[in-house]
């Protein structure tokens, strides 16, 4: 979980959805590489050769997956495989060889007693639950369970906020964790804190102004919260100044500058990175529906910003004597 804070220590506790998607029905097998080759107890070959470290995509058509193979982990993907499991050896006749396939609930069930810890392993011990990657499962797809077939795979992907899986590229033992808008984005905060990338001419509660990498300012501990927010304040109120054209600009605008912290547990599982936004407080608390850029003509809850009063020239700008 992150918090929002603004320059005047407005609050905002963010819960970044986890999603887990759990089993797909997977169309076709992966191209076989130099990988060892695998089988069940009766000789039935799996429906993939994928090891662990592999990386696995897909087409999505229609709602139906396609083309699904193994690629190099620098390309783009969808699954990262972190444990591979034979469900014929499950210390009970549960995955038997009449066993019907999983349904979502015991899917989620095998996430946790059977994927959770060797991905953990996996990751070297750094994983934040609450940050971009979600640990699932894939089992065979059905023609191939029927026949037999009883690999999981266990695995790392990357959803939306409608729990949609997500291309993403590189290794995740070498990617920051943080679960975080980009640039330019605008990101709706709903009734149960949950966050959404919308459009930015859509109803929105703040507008991301940069992405700080905390670990390149803080690169020998974890920052404690104050020390976030010491750095953060200055940092962030530039950064907003640049994005949005300068103090004159900011000033008008009625809106405040805000970034998110991170707690020392999602530290420690390898989330290191913050948004700098902006954003208005309603004077009765909360904040306020944004729609449209600010860098452009917007409205703050359904009207313009009020005309601001003509400020002195700041000190740099005052003629010199």
């Amino acid at each position: 979980m992150n918090t929002i804070r603004t320059a005047t220590t407005v609050r905002l506790t963010l819960a970044a959805a986890v999603v887990a998607v759990a089993g797909f029905a997977i169309t076709r097998f992966a191209t076989p590489t130099n990988e060892p080759q695998f089988e069940t107890p009766d000789g039935v070959a799996p429906f993939t050769t994928a090891d662990v470290g592999a990386c696995l995509t897909w087409e999505i058509q229609n709602g139906a997956l396609k083309n699904f193979e193994q690629t190099d982990c620098a390309q783009k993907h969808r699954f990262e495989v972190s444990y591979r499991e034979n469900l014929a050896t499950y210390p009970s006749s549960e995955f038997g060889p009449n066993a019907p396939l999983p349904d979502v609930t015991r899917q989620a069930q095998l996430r946790e007693e059977l994927c959770r810890q060797p991905t953990v392993d996996y990751l070297q011990g750094k994983y934040d639950p609450n940050g971009r990657y979600s640990i699932a499962p894939i089992l065979p797809p059905p023609d191939a369970w029927k026949n037999g077939d009883r690999t999981m795979l266990c695995g790392l992907q990357v959803t939306d906020d409608n729990g949609n899986l997500q291309l993403t590229t590189g290794r995740a033992t070498e990617q920051d964790q943080a679960r975080i808008a980009q640039t330019g984005e605008c990101v709706r905060v709903d009734a149960a804190q949950a966050t959404h990338v919308v459009a930015c001419d859509q109803p929105h509660t703040y507008e991301v102004t940069g992405v700080v990498d905390l670990a390149v300012h803080f690169p020998d501990h974890a920052p404690s919260i104050e020390e976030q927010d010491a750095f953060l304040k200055d940092h962030c109120t530039q950064v907003s100044l640049d994005y949005i054209g300068g103090d004159d600009a900011l000033y008008n605008s009625t809106l405040q500058s805000f970034w998110t912290t991170i707690p020392v547990n999602s530290w420690a599982g390898g989330t290191h990175t913050v948004n700098c936004s902006l954003i208005k407080a309603n004077p009765e608390g909360g904040f306020a529906t944004l729609k449209g850029s600010a860098k452009g003509e917007f409205l703050i809850n359904d009207a313009p910003p009020p005309p601001q009063p003509t400020r002195n020239p700041l000190r740099s700008e005052r003629p010199q004597q």
